[in-house]
């Protein structure tokens, strides 16, 4: 073998076989591949979208940003346009955060701005609201995330009622307003508690008409009507004691048809029966959409889930309902005359409080029947007090004479206010009364001086200890 390698016609040969046949068909064990050649006939803008949708996918968002950014600025007739601001979008609401989610925002109101009436706007609608969804708090902090939630889930339900994605945006919405709900509700009963029943008239008000589906929507109207039975028992006049009692015989009602599984529809219904009020039917409704509510008890939070929940900055929407129409009204529409119902509601705390401070004041001193002074020096005409400083005019002769007796006492002076100092003014003595101890009854009491030597060695170590504590 190595003598016929050394022969020159050998090597002649094998080059010119070498020449002939193509180097892949000499390895028997590879197969046939053809080279990956980049395709010379693509565009440019389709070749850096493509680039960008695979970074996109592998998680790397920045270098895919930089191709979309590279296409939209370089391309601006690109069929690819849109698809790329749509896809920076994408990218920074998949990398998440507050950053992220903000810049997405951002990014999607821009592409509504630039192609509303393309399909993908609504995607770019719900989209939006989505990152606010995922900004939320928690009921009993900043509400500002949730409130911007809920205004561009409702934006996406009216503007685009055929969209496919309506069902998601419906139970998104019932969850925010859950929240939102919740926090005011939380609010209203802190009030409650403390007493201050106008605060929490406010709250309540709000939460029946705007939140219709809140998960505590029953025990709202339930405070709700104790405020206005409040103040009809704290009420004096007869007519706004009969309208008091029937604004809340109207919550029962509402309680009890709207809320018919309610555990405090029996006692709202044993109210009403004593306020004569006919008890009216469940709404059938009402009383399906509870039904199905039922289906999913085992969904809601226990007291572990609960307890572990606190180290979560997400809200828990366990509680929200997953059926019924969620409200799409502005914050300042609430329902059918919100503004005489909400002032009514809280005139009705107003009521209440004076009442329940009433009561209280008579709690404190249920010995005294009559009211106390409110200032400790007698009343005087307005007559007399403008011309205190001149010379007093002699008194009529049907006036009444002054008591004679030793033991009334006069009206303390300004001058007695001060531990020190005489009486300026002088006043005659009745008669048949000793000068010296009128005078003497005047002279304000000098203070009973203790003497030191005589004091208690308890009071002086505890004097001593306030200077020196230990």
């Amino acid at each position: 073998m190595k003598s016929i390698t050394k022969r020159p016609s050998f090597w002649l040969a094998f080059a010119l076989l070498v020449s002939v046949i193509p180097a892949g068909c000499l390895f028997s064990g590879h197969k046939k591949t053809a080279a990956k050649t980049p395709d010379t006939n693509a565009e440019p803008d389709k070749i850096l979208y493509d680039r960008a949708l695979n970074d996109y996918n592998h998680g790397r968002y920045t270098e895919s940003r930089l191709s979309l950014q590279t296409l939209i600025n370089s391309y601006p007739d690109s069929e690819y346009l849109a698809k790329a601001k749509l896809a920076v979008a994408d990218s920074y609401y998949k990398e998440g955060g507050t950053e992220g989610l903000t810049q997405a925002v951002a990014e999607y109101k821009d592409f509504e701005t630039f192609f509303p009436f393309l399909p993908e706007a609504a995607y770019a609608q719900m989209q939006i609201a989505m990152a606010h969804y995922r900004m939320m708090e928690k009921p009993d902090r900043d509400a500002t995330q949730a409130r911007l939630a809920e205004q561009e889930f409702q934006t996406f339900l009216l503007k685009y009622p055929k969209s496919p994605l309506i069902p998601q945006a419906d139970q998104r919405l019932r969850e925010v307003q859950e929240v939102l709900g919740d926090g005011d509700f939380e609010v209203a009963r802190f009030y409650y508690v403390k007493g201050d029943y106008r605060a929490s008239a406010a709250r309540l008000v709000e939460v029946v008409s705007r939140y219709p589906l809140f998960s505590q929507a029953d025990r709202a109207h339930w405070m709700l009507a104790d405020i206005l039975r409040r103040a009809a028992l704290g009420s004096k006049n007869e007519q706004e004691r009969a309208r008091w009692r029937a604004q809340a015989d109207n919550e029962y009602v509402r309680l009890v048809k709207e809320y018919p599984l309610s555990s405090l529809a029996p006692e709202a219904k044993r109210r009403l029966t004593e306020d004569n009020v006919k008890i009216p039917p469940p709404d059938p409704d009402a009383l399906a959409r509870a039904k199905y509510e039922e289906k999913f008890a085992h969904d809601h939070p226990g007291l572990v889930h609960r307890a572990m929940g606190i180290m979560k900055s997400s809200p828990n929407v366990a509680m929200a309902a997953h059926t019924g129409e969620p409200d799409l009204n502005p914050p300042g529409e609430m329902g059918s005359s919100p503004g005489a119902a909400s002032d009514s509601a809280i005139d009705a705390g107003t009521s209440a409080g004076s009442a329940q401070q009433n009561m209280s004041i008579q709690a404190v001193s249920p010995e005294s029947s009559t009211p106390p002074p409110t200032s400790s020096a007698p009343p005087t005409d307005p007559a007399t007090t403008s011309s205190s400083t001149s010379t007093s005019a002699p008194p009529a002769t049907d006036a009444v004479p002054p008591p004679t007796s030793t033991s009334t006492t006069p009206p303390p002076t300004a001058s007695d206010s001060g531990t020190s100092g005489t009486s300026t003014a002088t006043s005659t003595p009745a008669s048949g009364t000793d000068p010296q101890s009128a005078t003497d009854a005047q002279k304000p009491a000098a203070k009973k001086k203790v003497d030191k030597s005589k004091e208690s060695t308890s009071k002086r170590k505890k004097g001593l200890k306030k200077l020196i504590p230990w």
